[in-house]
């Protein structure tokens, strides 16, 4: 299992999520990048040049996620399993829209800018893609950006929905919280293994 971390990371910032994962019985590795610098590019080469040992589920964090959707799409051959996205705007990233108005801010994202902004809502059906989103709203992204409904601080539960996903689960853990988030660890978990998150059963009316 390959690990991506989000911008403005670096790998050990992924630390505690893959010590949780190797906990529930995976054999995680992570993989750093220069997200700024070389954006989902380097992300994409970093995780062929993984890749090429076997095959392998990627878990990957906000631009992580991004990045091995945009690389998996681009690259027929990568031999991905599934991916869990967390708090990846799929959709696009509204905070990073309204960051591009203040002047430099090209300095902030880097190559990363234009996938923050248009997103990836496609990918190949080859796999199956879950997405754990956040929904405690603590974070900077907060007080850029306008979010009409439950967000992470970042990223808006809205901004990380897509047809394309086999299963979305929400969980209480803000952007960042998500990487210590042990609800988040456990539906990863479940995700790779099935498919599938474990989600809430309504209760039967007596």
């Amino acid at each position: 299992m390959l690990l991506l971390h989000g911008i403005w990371m670096v790998g050990l910032t992924m630390r505690r999520f893959a010590r949780g994962l190797a906990e529930a019985g995976f054999e995680p590795e992570i993989i750093g990048y220069p997200s700024i610098a070389g954006g989902p590019d380097a992300a994409a080469e970093r995780l062929a040049d993984a890749l090429a040992r076997g095959p392998a589920h990627v878990v990957g964090h906000s631009l992580g996620g991004l990045s091995a959707l945009q690389a998996a799409g681009a690259l027929p051959g990568l031999p991905v399993r599934r991916i869990v996205c967390l708090g990846s705007p799929v959709c696009g990233s509204g905070a990073a829209h309204a960051l591009s108005r203040v002047p430099m801010s090209h300095l902030y994202f880097g190559r990363s800018a234009d996938i923050l902004h248009s997103g990836c809502v496609e990918w190949p059906a080859r796999f199956e893609v879950g997405m754990v989103a956040g929904c405690v709203p603590r974070g900077l992204g907060a007080l850029l950006a306008r979010f009409d409904g439950p967000h992470d601080g970042t990223v808006s539960v809205d901004e990380t929905r897509s047809p394309a996903l086999a299963d979305h689960i929400v969980v209480q853990a803000s952007h960042s919280g998500l990487l210590l988030s042990t609800d988040a660890m456990r539906q990863t978990a479940g995700f790779l293994r099935c498919g599938r998150f474990e989600h809430a059963r309504p209760e039967r009316a007596e």
